[in-house]
């Protein structure tokens, strides 16, 4: 059994309490490692070690940052293989993806690197003998609570956005999957990093993240997770007044118009359903097809999905692995007796696999309702699962009423061959990012981060800085 520990001010660390929790491999459902389990007393410990760090930290020259943030990058490289298969036991990513994902957390601290070392003040033009200007400065300890769906990417980008421009910060990764962030601990030490610039904790996000979120010692939180959990922490952090970054869930509409390229329509959406088994928050979560081609996109999508190879992630051929937990599978399964209940046409999948080795882990068949309901809850709630619902739709207008008719606006995306058509509809569509023929990808230069429920703030490119710093204004009367 592998044990693991936490990284509290450049030291590992057991629980002071020595509780412990089993963590599972959900291809095979057998325990493979032990992490601590912490409690307040770890994070007065992690947040003080960040507090007493932050002057220090916040005095270095951007140069010297960025250049710790390239350091970080290539010992991530140098480990790669290692924490991509990790990530393979630990969550259930087929090899191919895990590894792409190693590399995506790669490149995150080099654009960092890059981009943090020409941002720039703003000169305000302002009347008279007064000369002002803005000044980016670090907000001070950051609580960088991340999920579980995407474990060392998720750590990867907080972490290097955070430290770059002068936070220190106390990372809390979900108790599912958190062995990523927990080694990531490795590479810090490996680099040299100065005590107390990252603190990595474990511990139920229940206690942990609510204690985080209202702690007086923290200036900022950082969160990505579901909707319910982010309103729980902006009520936690409205306590103290905290700057907060939210990113949340997503029911995103994939819009195909009749005069769509229905196969490419088709390969883009089934690739989308079993991405990380459906366990991504810009996943398609509503399919709307226009009448015309709704029976031959249905049919096209069926037996597409039927094709996806579902199986041992270690292995290259698989395409579509486990998800992450027992509890994830059961509600997955839970939203799909929903949908028969409530009428839809189940279509594919909705039974758990009987046959071996599909029979010992936490798989999800792709799954494929047709004939859905906009009041149906397959079609309102966020499934996180490998599960298509196809709603149909006969007008541009009436469409964009459906898209728009959800809590969430996270992303969106419109098929068709008309440009004018596509890009008329991006400018009434209610998400954060809309694709035409396309959809969303993790990309360093784009911004992500949603509308409504969705979440408050964006990650990624320059415009992620905006969340870890904040404005001063510096006037001076030169008269």
């Amino acid at each position: 059994m592998q044990q693991y520990r936490m990284w509290i001010n450049n030291q590992w660390m057991d629980a002071e309490s020595k509780n412990t929790f089993t963590v599972v491999n959900p291809a095979d459902g057998k325990e493979f490692a032990v992490v601590p389990q912490g409690d307040k007393r770890e994070v007065d410990k992690a947040v003080d070690a960040a507090r007493r760090a932050f002057p220090a930290w916040s005095k270095k020259t951007q140069a010297e940052r960025c250049t710790v943030n390239f350091q970080i990058a290539d010992e991530l490289r140098r480990r790669a293989q290692e924490f991509a298969e990790l990530e393979i036991q630990d969550h259930g990513f087929p090899a191919g993806l895990s590894e792409m994902l190693v590399q995506v957390s790669v490149r995150i601290f080099e654009y960092t690197a890059q981009c943090a070392r020409s941002l720039m003040s703003d000169v305000l033009p302002v009347p008279g003998n007064f000369y002002a200007f803005l000044r980016r400065e670090p907000i001070g300890v950051t609580a960088l609570i991340a999920p579980w769906n995407s474990p060392l990417h998720s750590v990867a980008k907080k972490v290097a956005y955070s430290i770059v421009v002068g936070n220190t910060c106390v990372v809390k990764p979900a108790s599912i999957d958190c062995l990523a962030a927990l080694k990531f601990g490795e590479v810090l030490e490996k680099v040299g990093l100065p005590a107390g610039v990252v603190n990595i904790i474990t511990g139920p996000g229940s206690s942990l993240g609510t204690y985080l979120s209202s702690h007086p010692g923290i200036n900022m939180v950082s969160f990505t997770g579901s909707s319910e959990t982010g309103k729980a922490i902006m009520a936690a952090a409205s306590t103290t007044v905290k700057r907060l970054h939210l990113e949340l869930g997503g029911k995103n509409p994939f819009i195909v118009l009749e005069d769509a390229d229905l196969d490419k329509a088709v390969e883009s959406g089934v690739r989308g359903i079993i991405a990380n088994s459906g366990q991504v928050c810009g996943s398609p979560g509503r399919f709307y097809v226009q009448e015309k081609i709704y029976d031959r996109f249905v049919e096209k999508f069926v037996e597409s999905a039927k094709k996806v190879v579902v199986g041992d992630p270690t292995d290259r051929a698989t395409q579509m692995g486990p998800v992450a937990s027992a509890v994830q599978r059961d509600s997955i399964e839970s939203y799909i007796k929903s949908g028969i209940d409530e009428g839809a046409l189940l279509l594919l999948g909705g039974e758990r696999p009987a046959q071996p080795p599909l029979d010992k882990g936490y798989f999800v068949m792709p799954t494929v309702f047709s004939e859905v309901k906009q009041n149906m809850k397959i079609a309102r709630e966020e499934i996180f699962g490998p599960v298509a619902c196809i709603l149909r739709f006969s007008s541009e207008e009436q469409v964009i009423e459906l898209a728009n008719d959800s809590v969430y606006g996270l992303c969106a995306s419109v098929w068709t061959k008309d440009m004018a058509k596509g890009m008329r509809m991006t400018r009434e569509l209610q998400a954060g990012s809309v694709w035409v023929n396309s959809t969303s990808a993790p990309m360093a230069e784009l911004p992500w981060g949603g509308f409504k429920e969705s979440g408050i703030g964006k990650e990624y490119s320059v415009v992620g800085f905006d969340d870890v710093t904040q404005l001063k204004v510096v006037g001076i009367n030169i008269d």
